[in-house]
């Protein structure tokens, strides 16, 4: 694992982004398998036109191609245009008159900018601005998947008829100067490693494995590694308000995105309009308290998960006792892993990256069960598909730079450096407290511990003169444990939390309650009344 954020795809039309999560081997900080994805749904044959753009603002242009690489088409009566615009590597020290930079320009990154807009917009507010957690998620992508409506898990019309909706790829990810530097073969290594290597020697090897990844970013990117982090990238949101024109911003958070949210509440409290962080993370909780509230996040879920499939045993091949069938199933891969296509294998790794992935959204509860089930008799193709959806690597072995991003910026923002040492004494004590999650969280702490470079921790404070700033979470959630919520509500001190009584990771636009509650607040900046809880279905 990896204690970074980011959320897998999986089970309905879109599943949620976001999560802080431990990536076993190489990468050590939040995951939240961020690119939402959506089925293919046909090709559409329509053209995008563009409204002409003046004045000084970025040059956007239509690009509805975007649209239809990711889903196969564009949402109907919506169209999308996209722009770049720079921001300064490094902006306290470029001071405000970075800001005035054009695209490609020396000490700059380029700042990619996707707008989607429905044709049926009325009593046009401003743009809501979207990012999907991560750190390394697309917000572009996450733009072009909420666009296509609720009936395929995006926003409600409610809130597409008021706001364009406006996603950025964060710097160093995908389209805004991305970095990489992590070869597919050890990104394959990390994710195929024991999730718990007892042996000293395994242990070393991924040791070994984490100090090289560490070494090539460090010799690929130098001094430039501290500038991805969280505190430079909530500056380039208010690039990003100011690009779209907006005076105050509207933004959703999730996961990951929840940190980003905060840090630029408390940068620029009185730029912000309205402001939803779903799938809340504590910015005050340090390195090794936030990986073990991700292991204790984990066991619960995949508790949840065993209680699930005892009880519907029809819709669970491998009940009664699901704990059992998955413990086996690591182990025994772990010495005689089962053989795909082009002689690929299912170790321990990849099936606990199965489980990991399939935790994340309720709906995908099944697919796991199969998955275990068929990997027993032979078949390894559905444990491949889940864990191959959280690692956003395609079937010819290659990845996104997704945790190149990743791991970027979960070592940037981390001010603390555990040792070698703690990570090994946890493994061993954590394994009692949370046998299936807890030895990869303390190993996944190795990609920082081994991570050479510069440090730039994000701040944690008030965000005083901000608005009321609405804080949701799932009572269920894995990635992003329940009990972050108040607790960034409160650091905020105008946090007011919204609760969803339900399983998986984030809960907007889930159910009608939920739904209702947010769509208020965004729209016309009702607060939700304190203590509001809405039942799972």
């Amino acid at each position: 694992m990896s204690s970074t954020r980011r959320t897998p795809r999986g089970g309905q039309p879109r599943t949620r982004p976001g999560a802080r999560f431990a990536l076993a081997g190489v990468l050590a900080a939040t995951l939240a398998v961020s690119g939402c994805t959506l089925p293919k749904l046909g090709r559409d044959d329509g053209d995008s036109h563009s409204r002409p753009q003046s004045g000084n603002g970025p040059q956007w242009r239509p690009c509805p191609e975007t649209a239809r690489e990711l889903t196969g088409r564009t949402a109907p009566d919506m169209t999308y245009e996209c722009a770049t615009i720079a921001v300064p590597r490094d902006w306290l020290a470029a001071g405000a008159a970075g800001a005035t930079a054009s695209p490609g320009a020396p000490n700059t990154f380029d700042i990619a900018l996707l707008r989607a807009r429905s044709g049926k917009q009325r009593d046009r507010i401003g743009s809501l601005v979207v990012n999907p957690g991560g750190p390394g998620g697309s917000g572009v992508d996450m733009a072009v998947y909420l666009s296509f409506g609720p009936n395929f898990g995006g926003l409600p019309d409610e809130v597409t008829r008021r706001f364009d909706i406006v996603g950025f790829d964060p710097r160093g990810v995908k389209r805004s100067s991305p970095i990489k530097c992590i070869p597919d073969a050890d990104l394959d290594a990390s994710f195929g490693a024991d999730p718990d290597p007892a042996d000293r020697a395994e242990f070393d090897e991924q040791l070994a494995l984490n100090k090289r990844v560490g070494t090539g970013c460090a010799d690929k990117y130098g001094d430039t590694l501290r500038l991805y982090s969280t505190e430079q990238a909530a500056r380039d949101m208010d690039a990003v308000r100011t690009a779209v024109g907006d005076e105050k911003l509207t933004y959703l958070g999730y996961s990951y995105g929840t940190l980003l949210g905060a840090t630029y509440a408390q940068l620029f409290p009185r730029n912000i309009r309205a402001m939803v962080l779903d799938g809340a993370i504590d910015p005050q909780e340090d390195f090794l308290a936030g990986s073990e509230g991700q292991a204790k996040g984990f066991e619960r879920a995949f508790d949840n998960f065993a209680k699930w499939c005892a009880r519907t045993a029809g819709s669970c091949p491998i009940a009664p006792d699901a704990r059992a069938a998955v413990t086996s199933a690591i182990d025994k891969a772990r010495s005689s892993p089962v053989r795909g296509a082009g002689g690929r294998e299912a170790t321990a790794g990849w099936v606990f990256y199965a489980v990991i992935s399939s935790l994340y959204n309720e709906a995908t509860w099944p697919r796991l069960a199969t998955a275990i089930k068929d990997l027993d008799d032979g078949d390894p193709k559905g444990v491949f598909t889940l864990a191959d959806q959280y690692a956003e690597r395609d079937p010819d072995g290659s990845y996104s730079n997704m945790f190149d991003a990743n791991l970027a910026i979960n070592c940037a923002d981390e001010d603390a450096k555990p040792t070698v040492a703690q990570a090994r004494d946890l493994q061993s004590r954590w394994r009692q407290k949370y046998p299936l999650f807890g030895p990869s969280l303390a190993v996944g702490m190795l990609g920082c511990a081994q991570w050479p470079a510069q440090r730039d921790p994000y701040p944690t404070g008030p965000a005083t003169g901000a608005p009321p700033i609405l804080v949701v979470g799932t009572t269920g959630d894995p990635a992003t444990p329940y009990e972050q919520t108040p607790k960034l509500a409160d650091m905020l001190g105008v946090g007011r939390v919204l609760t969803w009584e339900g399983e998986g990771h984030t809960a907007y636009p889930q159910t009608r309650c939920i739904t209702e509650a947010v769509d208020a607040y965004l729209v016309d900046l009702t607060v939700p009344r304190e203590g509001l809880r809405c039942p799972p279905r």
